[in-house]
C-alpha cells in the first residue's frame, strides 16, 4: 500500500493509504454478456468499468464504429469492485475511508460489514472506519447499482418527470449526458471515479477552507483586500485548544478555538492588493492563503476581484452585463462540457489545453454546463491562472426534478460541497441555477404533465440562492440560462437577461441571427462533422457516406444530417462525394458562427457577449463543437478566433440615413483597453484584383466602444455582384470583407492558389499564392498525419497575396503532400465548376 502526503486546497489532514492498485471488477447482476461472466476482471481506480473491460480486451473502445449499441448491456449490470490490503495500524485516533467521488448507487463494504450506502457523483464521501480495520489483510468491497435500473427505481420512487433524453436521469444526481445527448453517448457508466483511501489522523484536521475575497477602495489595477477564512474543522480528540491562523498577501491573522469547536472565521486585512482581472481587461496576480491549525495545514491561491451583475431594467428592456473590478465586461465565450464521456480519465493536462483552445481564440469565459459535472479543481486553476472567467451551472440540464426526498437532500448537500469546494477560485464569475428548466416548463409541455408536481423551481429560485449567499456571497447568481430577471418576461426573451437561439439551427437559415437582438446570447450554435482524422478513426462504413450506419451513431442531434444539408441554403452548393461533404459542412457551420457573432458584437452596447455552443467535445462525434474530441481545431474554431478579437472591423446592412432602405455600413467594436484610431481603406475590386472604387475612412473609437460608418455609393455600387467584393483594410492590421452575393454564385478560380512547401527543422512550412481572390483557406494536415496542426486557418487571399501555414506534429509530413483539395481546401474547391 503507497502512502502520500496530502497539501491541496480540497482535503490536507496528514497522510491517506492509496488503494488505487490492488482492485478487481466483476459483473454481479442484470444482463451479463458471456464474455465477463464469472471472471475477476483488473481494475483501475480512479476509473470506469467500461474502460477495465477496454483494458483487459473484454470489449473493443466504446467510442468506435457502432459499439455503442452492442455495449449497452453494460448499463444494465450491477458491478463490484474489491481490494485486499494489508492494515498496520498505527497511532492515530481517527482512521476516515474517504472517497472523492463514487459513480453512482454504491453499497461500501469493509471486513464484511456495510460501511454505507451512496447515491450521487457530484459528492465525496468520509467514515471513521478504525473499528472495522484489521491488523494484516483486509478486503473493501463496493457494489454499483446499475445506472439505468437505479435512475428507474429512483423515478418509481419520485414520480416519472418529463425530460428530453430516454433515461431517467433526472431522477437522480449524476452526470446526466452519460446517458447520452444530442452530442453524447450513452455509455450509462459507474465506478470509482476519484481517488479512494485511508486516511489516518489525530488531534484536529482542517475539513475546509473558504477564503472568500472582498476589494474596497478600488483604483485602476490596485484596491484594498480582505480576506475572510471560515474554516472548518474536525476533532479526533478535544484534549486541548487550537490556534487557526491565516496568512496571505504577508498579512496574518488568528483566532484560538477551545476544544471542540468546529468553525472559524479569521479576517485578514491584506491591505492595497494588485487585482485580478479577466484576460481581455488586464493581469492575473494572485495571492497565496496559508491556513493553519495546530499541525494541520492548508494552502492555494486567491485573486483579489469584485464580480458584480447589471440586469436593471433599461430603455430596451434589461441587460445581463458581467463586471469586474468595475469594469464592465463584453464576454467573448464558449460552452464548456466534460472533456470526455469518462470523467475519471481527464487530467490535469486536458484542461490546460482546453483552456489554451479557449485563450488562443480570444475568449474571456467559459460556461460549466448543467449536463455535465462540477468540474475538477484543475479545471479552475487553469482558468483563474489563464484569466478566463467561469460560469458554472448547478448539474440541472433540460429536465424537471422533484424536490423531494431523497433527492432534495442530496442536492443541497452536493451544492454546499462544491460551492464551498470551488469558490476560492479568482475565475469563478456567475453560479447559474439551470440549463432550460425554467424555459422548458414554461413552454415545452411540462406544465400539463407535471401539474402541481414539483419541477425544481425551489431549487433556482430558492435553496441553491440560499446556499450561494450564505457559503460564497461574493459570486452572483443567476436562477437559470436563459432568463429574464424579470417575473413577467419569458425567460427566453431576448430583450431581458440571457437568451438562447436554436432557432436557426432548428428550423433557419443562419442569416436569421440577424433577425435577434439579443442582450447577451448564452447559447446558440452550429453544427459541423470533427476533423477528418478524427470522423474516420471512429466510423468505418465502405463506402464512407454522410447516412451510412456507423456514421449515425455519430450524429446525436435529431435530423442533425437533415439540418446540415439544409442548412447550405443559397450559401454553398450540395456536396458531390464525401470529401465535399466533410469541407463543405465544416465550412458553413464556420460561416453561420461568424455571421451571428459579427452581427451581435455590431449591436454593442445592447449586447453585452455571446457564448458559443460549444468549445470541445466528449467523444468522436458530429457536433457544434469548435474543437473536436481528439484536440484538431476546427474550422469554425479559426472563425471564432477572428471574430472573438479585440477589435473586430464587419460590414453589417444599416438603414440609410436618406433612403431608409438597408445598405451595407462599416461597425467598428474596439473592445481593448486602448483608444482606436486607424486610417481604414474600402476598395471594391474584382477577384483578379482590379481596384475599380475607393474610399478612405479616419477610425476613431474610444476604448470599449463602437462606432458605424457609411460607405460611399461609388464603394458600394455593384456592376457584377457574383464577380466583386469589398475589401476593408485598416493601418492597424483589422481586415474585414463583403461580398454581394452568395458563396454559391461567386465566380471563383478553382486554380488560383500555387503551393510550396518546405521543412523547416520539426515543422513544414506550407506557403500558399493567390492569383485571384480564393477565399476561406484551410489547410488539413491531419488528413496526411492524424498528429499534424496547423497554426492558422480560414485565411482568405486577394490576388497577389500570400500566407504560410506551419504544420507540426510527432512524425514527418512530407513536404510533397500539400498539393490541394482535399488537404488544402477553400471556397473555391466548392463552387468553381
Amino acid at each position: 500500500m503507497t502512502l502520500r502526503t496530502l497539501n491541496t486546497a480540497s482535503d490536507v489532514t496528514a497522510q491517506r493509504n492509496s488503494l488505487a492498485a490492488q482492485w478487481t471488477l466483476r459483473a454481479t447482476g442484470g444482463p451479463i454478456d458471456s464474455a465477463v461472466a464469472d471472471r475477476d476482471v483488473p481494475a483501475s481506480v480512479p476509473g470506469a468499468v467500461q474502460l477495465d473491460l477496454v483494458a483487459a480486451g473484454l470489449i473493443g473502445d466504446p467510442y468506435d464504429g457502432a459499439n455503442e449499441k452492442a455495449q449497452e448491456w453494460i448499463g444494465y449490470c450491477d458491478w463490484q469492485y474489491v481490494a485486499r490490503f494489508t492494515w498496520d495500524r498505527t497511532d492515530d485516533t481517527r482512521h476516515d475511508l474517504v472517497a472523492d467521488g463514487l459513480d453512482t448507487a454504491a453499497t461500501i463494504t469493509l471486513n464484511g460489514t456495510r460501511v454505507a450506502n451512496t447515491q450521487n457523483q457530484h459528492r465525496s464521501y468520509r467514515f471513521d472506519i478504525a473499528s472495522l480495520l484489521i491488523d494484516g489483510e483486509n478486503e473493501i468491497v463496493i457494489d454499483f447499482r446499475s445506472p439505468i435500473e437505479f435512475a428507474r427505481e429512483q423515478e418509481r420512487l419520485l414520480g416519472a418527470r418529463p425530460t428530453v433524453m430516454h433515461h431517467p436521469f433526472n431522477a437522480v444526481r449524476t452526470m446526466a449526458c452519460t446517458f447520452g445527448w444530442d452530442w453524447g453517448i450513452d455509455v450509462s457508466t459507474c465506478g470509482i471515479w476519484k481517488s479512494i483511501g485511508i486516511e489516518s489522523w489525530s488531534g484536529v484536521r482542517i475539513a475546509g477552507v473558504r477564503p472568500l475575497v472582498s476589494v474596497t477602495d478600488i483604483d485602476g489595477t490596485r484596491g484594498t483586500g480582505t480576506l475572510d477564512a471560515h474554516v472548518d474543522l474536525e476533532w479526533a480528540d478535544a484534549a486541548s485548544s487550537t490556534n487557526v491562523v491565516v496568512t496571505v498577501a504577508g498579512a496574518t491573522a488568528s483566532s484560538v478555538l477551545a476544544p471542540g469547536q468546529t468553525r472559524a472565521h479569521v479576517t485578514v486585512d491584506a491591505g492595497t492588493v494588485d487585482l485580478w482581472f479577466p484576460r481581455t481587461h488586464g493581469a492575473q496576480p494572485r495571492y497565496d492563503v496559508t491556513v493553519t491549525a495546530g499541525e494541520a495545514h492548508w494552502s492555494a491561491p486567491v485573486g483579489f476581484r469584485r464580480v458584480e451583475t447589471d440586469t436593471a431594467p433599461d430603455a430596451h428592456g434589461s441587460p445581463f452585463t458581467i463586471s469586474v473590478n468595475e469594469q464592465p465586461v463584453y464576454v467573448r465565450g464558449a460552452n464548456w462540457i466534460p472533456a470526455d464521456t469518462f470523467v475519471a480519465r481527464v487530467t490535469p493536462q486536458m484542461y490546460q489545453t482546453g483552456v489554451r483552445d479557449a485563450v488562443d481564440a480570444d475568449m474571456n469565459l467559459l460556461r460549466v454546463w448543467g449536463g455535465g459535472i462540477y468540474e475538477q479543481d484543475a479545471f479552475y486553476e487553469a482558468c483563474s491562472a489563464a484569466g478566463i472567467l467561469v460560469w458554472q451551472d448547478f448539474p440541472f440540464a433540460c429536465a424537471a426534478y422533484s424536490e423531494e426526498d431523497p433527492l432534495r437532500g442530496e442536492v443541497e448537500m452536493e451544492a454546499r460541497e462544491n460551492v464551498a469546494r470551488i469558490s476560492h477560485h479568482a475565475s469563478i464569475a456567475l453560479w447559474n441555477g439551470c440549463n432550460e428548466n425554467i424555459w422548458g416548463w414554461l413552454e415545452w409541455g411540462w406544465r400539463t404533465e407535471l401539474g402541481d408536481r414539483t419541477w425544481g423551481e425551489g431549487y433556482y429560485t430558492d435553496l441553491l440562492p440560499s446556499i450561494v449567499a450564505e457559503l460564497d456571497p461574493t459570486t452572483p447568481y443567476s436562477p437559470g440560462s436563459p432568463f429574464s430577471f424579470t417575473h413577467w418576461a419569458h425567460p427566453n426573451d431576448e430583450r431581458f437577461g440571457t437568451t438562447h437561439i436554436w432557432t436557426v439551427w432548428n428550423q433557419l437559415d443562419y442569416t436569421a441571427y440577424r433577425d435577434y437582438r439579443p442582450r447577451f446570447a448564452s447559447e446558440f450554435g452550429y453544427q459541423g462533422p470533427p476533423a477528418w482524422s478524427t470522423l474516420t478513426g471512429a466510423v468505418h462504413d465502405r463506402p464512407l457516406d454522410p447516412n451510412g450506419p456507423q456514421m449515425l451513431v455519430h450524429q446525436k442531434a435529431d435530423q442533425g444530417n437533415v439540418k446540415l444539408e439544409r442548412g447550405l441554403g443559397d450559401h454553398l452548393p450540395k456536396w458531390r462525394d464525401i470529401d465535399e461533404w466533410h469541407w463543405t459542412t465544416q465550412l458553413n457551420q464556420a460561416h453561420a458562427i461568424r455571421y451571428g457573432i459579427e452581427h451581435f458584437r455590431s449591436l454593442y452596447p445592447l449586447n453585452t457577449g455571446s457564448i458559443v455552443w460549444q468549445l470541445n467535445d466528449t467523444w468522436p462525434v458530429i457536433s457544434w463543437a469548435a474543437v473536436d474530441h481528439a484536440g484538431i481545431r476546427k474550422p469554425v474554431w479559426h472563425a471564432l478566433a477572428a471574430v472573438y478579437a479585440d477589435r473586430l472591423l464587419t460590414v453589417q446592412p444599416r438603414e440609410g440615413a436618406q433612403s431608409h432602405q438597408s445598405r451595407p455600413a462599416l461597425v467598428a467594436h474596439n473592445d481593448s483597453a486602448e483608444h482606436w484610431s486607424a486610417r481604414v481603406t474600402i476598395a471594391r475590386r474584382r477577384f483578379d484584383g482590379e481596384t475599380l472604387a475607393t474610399q478612405l475612412l479616419d477610425l476613431d473609437v474610444e476604448l470599449r466602444g463602437a462606432t458605424q460608418l457609411d460607405l460611399a455609393d461609388d464603394v458600394i455600387a455593384v456592376t457584377d455582384a457574383d464577380g466583386e467584393y469589398l475589401a476593408i483594410e485598416s493601418t492597424s492590421g483589422e481586415t474585414a470583407f463583403w461580398y454581394f452575393a452568395p458563396d454559391r454564385d461567386l465566380s471563383l478560380s478553382r486554380n488560383a492558389l500555387t503551393i510550396t512547401s518546405e521543412r523547416r527543422e520539426h515543422a513544414v512550412h506550407v506557403t500558399v499564392t493567390a492569383s485571384s481572390l480564393v477565399k476561406d483557406v484551410v489547410l488539413q494536415a491531419d488528413r496526411l498525419d492524424p498528429t499534424a496542426r496547423v497554426d492558422s486557418g480560414l485565411v482568405t487571399l486577394q490576388a497577389g497575396q500570400s500566407h504560410t501555414f506551419v504544420v507540426t506534429g510527432e512524425e514527418a509530413v512530407s513536404t510533397g503532400a500539400y498539393c490541394g483539395f482535399p488537404v488544402i481546401c477553400s471556397v473555391n474547391d466548392l463552387v468553381a465548376r
